[in-house]
């Protein structure tokens, strides 16, 4: 039962906030340390049950931002209004549709150089960032592939015009990239969630022209084997497969 709500985000991520919060109350009679105390362990061991680091992160410091701009700790804190403030600047920044794709992690610097060698591509090939964020990976493939036609979409209004701004020559538009037509594209990279690359495969293999390829940052398409891959310094990984040549079967749809 705990296993299914903790797939079920973002709600599992309230249901963890409102136990700290249920066992800081039922804690009190003990004293305002020892309740402050249960919460945070409630909260930390219930976000252990997700999968995912991120959502662990996000699961397990609700309940301790929340009672620090509450002024629980003894330091006075902020109206509880205020609170609502930053949740507020979350939702416009990152809409609630998005919170079932993947979170806002840059691609680091240098993840892509190797794409040009593993995969190249003609001048003036177009190249797109699927979920392009605030623009970290489509600055990647601007220097891996300087003579290609770096395209980006993202669902996120406010992220989408940041994107356009730091990756000054791409083109980017705000759009589904689920809905988005893949067609068109030399290479598609992607940094999504585990729990999605199957869509992204079957995607690839049903809209992706001959010889197409595809980049995933960090996580492998299940059950496919890569043309290549390659580990980054800090630990990630990066994935590169060819499409067309499963179109037919898509075993991982």
């Amino acid at each position: 039962m705990l296993k299914r709500l903790a797939t079920a985000w973002p709600l599992s991520a309230l249901w963890v906030w409102v136990a700290a919060w249920i066992a800081h109350a039922a804690l009190l009679g003990w004293g305002r340390e020892a309740a402050l105390i249960g919460g945070m362990l409630v909260g930390a061991g219930l976000a252990l049950l997700h999968p995912q680091r991120w959502r662990r992160l996000i699961a397990a410091l609700g309940f301790p931002v929340s009672a620090l701009a509450l002024g629980l700790g003894g330091q006075g804190g902020a109206p509880g209004v205020v609170w609502l403030l930053p949740l507020a600047l979350l939702w416009w920044l990152y809409p609630r549709r998005s919170w079932s794709e993947a979170p806002i992690f840059p691609t680091p610097r240098g993840a892509l150089e190797q794409l040009s060698s593993l995969a190249p591509l003609p001048p003036g090939a177009r190249v797109l960032d699927a979920g392009c964020g605030a623009g970290d990976g489509l600055r990647e493939l601007q220097r891996a592939y300087p003579q290609a036609r770096v395209e980006g979409v993202e669902w996120s209004r406010p992220l989408t015009l940041l994107a356009r701004w730091r990756a000054r020559g791409a083109s980017v538009r705000r759009g589904d990239l689920w809905a988005d037509d893949w067609g068109g594209f030399a290479l598609v990279y992607v940094f999504q969630r585990p729990e999605s690359m199957p869509r992204v495969w079957a995607k690839a293999c049903a809209e992706f022209t001959a010889g197409a390829w595809l980049a995933s940052l960090d996580f492998a398409v299940p059950g496919v084997e890569p043309v290549a891959s390659w580990r980054l310094g800090n630990g990630q990984f990066v994935w590169l497969y060819r499409p067309g040549r499963f179109a037919a079967s898509n075993p991982a749809n």
